[in-house]
Parts: C-alpha cells; structure tokens; sequence
C-alpha cells in the first residue's frame, strides 16, 4: 500500500504533485517536478479540501477531504447566481480519496470543481482514486457533449498521470453522463483500461460498488425534478438581468425620454416604466417560469414553451397591472409580439441545463426559431419608431 504522509506540519519539505492540482496559491521554496511529466508545481498552503500527500510509486498525489466545508458551499451558491461557475475548477491529475491501493477505483469527473465536490462527498468511506479531466471548468453532462469529457482526454489524463502503474486492474469508472463524450473500444485500445459506467448520480456509487458493478433500473435514470430544475434558475436569470435586461432598460429610457427637444426625464419614466416592468416579467417568465413548469407546459419546443408562458405573462400583467391597461394600439401590438418572443429566446438558453432535449433538437431549434427572433425584433423596432412618429406628429 502506499505511504500516507500528511505534510501540512512540515511546509518547508513539501511537495505538490503534477498528478494533482498546480494552484497559483500553492508555494514551495523549490521548483519541483513529479509524475515524470516534466511539468512544474509548487506547493505549500493546500485547499482546505486537500487534506494530505499520498507518496507513491508515480510521485506524490493529493488526498481530498469528503467532507464539504462551509466554503465550498457558499462557492456552490455563487455558481448558481452569477459567473463566478465560469473559473471554479479544480487542476486536471489524479487525486486521492482515503487510502487507496493497487486494488482501489478509480472514478474519472471533470475538473469543475461543483462536479468534483459531489463526486468527492460520495466517496465518503471509500478507498479511491479520483481522475480528473480537463473539461475547461465544464461540468461532465455538457463537457462530453462539447467533446472535452471525451477519449482523447481520458487517454491523455490515463498517459500523464502513469495510473496504469498504480493500479492491478485495468477499469475506470465514469459517469453515465460521461458516455456521449467516451469510446469504450477508443479507450481500451490506446490506453488497456475497460470503461465502466456508473450511475447517473454520484449519490449511488455506494451502492453501484455493493452490487458488484452493476446499475439498477433505477441508477440509470435520469430524472430532472422541480427542486432541481428551480435551482438551475439563477444561472438563468443573473446572465439574462445583465446581458438584456439592463441594455434593454437604458434603450427603453432613451427611446419614451427622447422628444425633438432632447431627452425628458418625465417622458422617460413615464413612458419607460410600463415596458421596464414588461421586461421584468417576461424574463422571469422565460428564465423562472418556464424551467419551472417546463414538463407541463404543450409543445416539445422549448422556443414554443417560453412563447406560451411569455404570452400567458403578458396576457395577465395588461390585464391585471393598472399601468400597463391604457396603452395605445401600436404599443399593445408592440407588447404582445415582442415580450412573448423575449420570452422565448430565454427560455431556449435552459436546453444547455436540460436533460429533456439533446444537441440535435438544440440545433434544430435553433434553425426554426433565430429567424423569427430576428424578423420579431424588426417588426417590433418598427411599431416602435411608428408610435414615436405619431406622437412627435401630435406634438
């Protein structure tokens, strides 16, 4: 078995191994150089989710916590509410779980680091090797569809990190959600590890291993209930509040303040607030809604689905909301073309965190609905510039 060896009370002879993370915040008084990869790493203050060194055969490789500290779950929040997800990773190597031997799994996860916290705090108990991919901060769902949780990877991951040389048997663990990315007769061919898929959720790796490597019905399904689709919505909704939301504010503004004289800030906000409100509620309509209800609303298309909850919303708000009751007839028309299509366009960017459509039907999607978005927004633009005309024309 190999030597476990904690170093955290001896920084000065400590070392960081190419096999795990190379962190800009690890330190060592010397270059070091492991894994026989010729890659440089230094270390001194680990994560707090590295909780050792496992010295061994290839060089020394890092031990991982199972356990998730309050930092990494309010790491986990900022995921879900802004774009902090775009550089939380982990570097690509293989780590260590427990005390693992030649005999122990190994279990492959891409190196964002949500992905590899839940893989992590699944293996509580176990013995482990964890392999990690680089997948570019993707977690493995959308990494093996972009092809960056794929053979090659795996191949290149299984060169580097010299495991063949750690390891007795030849099987590799991967997600389920991995197979897309992943060629069995690819990887056994280059590398002579055979590739097991696991179960659908890390959750289940326990049990997986307990019936000797075998899935149930029930590990092999994917399912994509309200709780999990309701917490994927910030992800929507924060880009969308920044990427839309605010330009579409400032245009609207301008464009109700704008009077042959110069901007008015009265018409502005008289004008503008109605439609600031319209375009609250039809992205919400398109980034909460829609997720939301998503296996209850008609239609197969997501495009379709956001149309409907964007048409509902507006039909209800000019209904309900006093402000939004007396609008002329160019702007009416103006309302119920332009937000449910608004609506539309975001709730087609919820297929990336689906599992109820595949790369196809995106395409396919997308093919259909960008020209109607596009021919939309014209007509739109036009009402626009016919109500403005109509009341300089008054004026």
């Amino acid at each position: 078995m190999p030597e476990l060896k904690f170093m955290k009370d001896n920084p000065e002879k400590e070392m960081a191994a190419c096999c795990g993370p190379a962190q800009s915040t690890l330190q060592l008084p010397d270059t070091v150089s492991c894994c026989n990869t010729g890659v440089p790493v230094r270390g001194k203050d680990q994560p707090s989710w590295v909780t050792g060194t496992l010295m061994t055969d290839v060089g020394a490789i890092f031990v991982v916590s199972t356990g998730l500290a309050a930092a990494d779950f309010w790491e986990h929040v900022k995921c879900r509410i802004s774009a902090f997800r775009n550089n939380y990773r982990v570097d690509p190597g293989l780590y260590a779980v427990g005390t693992p031997d030649k005999n122990s799994d190994v279990f492959a996860t891409a190196n964002y680091k949500l992905s590899f916290d839940v893989l992590r705090k699944s293996l509580k108990g176990l013995n482990a090797w964890v392999l990690v991919l680089d997948t570019k901060g993707i977690n493995v769902w959308c990494a093996a569809g972009k092809g960056t949780f794929g053979s090659d990877e795996l191949i290149r991951i299984l060169s580097m990190t010299k495991l063949d040389r750690l390891v007795d048997h030849r099987r590799i663990i991967v997600p389920q959600l991995g197979a897309p990315g992943v060629s069995v007769d690819k990887v056994k061919k280059a590398a002579g590890f055979e590739v097991c898929y696991g179960p659908v959720r890390a959750e289940d790796i326990g049990d997986y291993i307990a019936s000797e490597y075998r899935a149930t019905r029930q590990m092999r399904t994917v399912t994509f209930p309200i709780l999990e689709r309701l917490i994927l919505t910030p992800m929507e909704i924060s880009p969308a509040m920044k990427k839309y939301y605010l330009p579409y504010a400032v245009v609207m503004f301008a464009f109700f303040g704008l009077q042959p004289g110069g901007l008015v800030f009265k018409d502005a906000a008289g004008g503008g607030l109605p439609f600031l409100l319209l375009g609250l509620i039809s992205l919400l309509a398109g980034a909460l809604f829609t997720p939301v209800l998503l296996p209850y609303i008609p239609f197969r298309s997501f495009a379709v689905k956001g149309w409907v909850i964007g048409m509902l919303s507006v039909f209800l708000s000019t209904k309900y909301i006093a402000m939004l009751g007396h609008l002329d007839t160019v702007l009416l028309i103006f309302t119920y073309l332009f937000f449910p299509l608004a609506s539309s366009y975001i709730a087609l960017q919820f297929t990336g965190a689906t599992t109820f459509t595949g790369m196809s039907g995106v395409k396919k999607e997308l093919r259909v609905s960008i020209p109607l978005y596009i021919l939309g927004f014209v007509l739109s633009l036009v009402l626009l510039l016919v109500h403005k005309y109509g009341e300089w024309i008054v004026l």
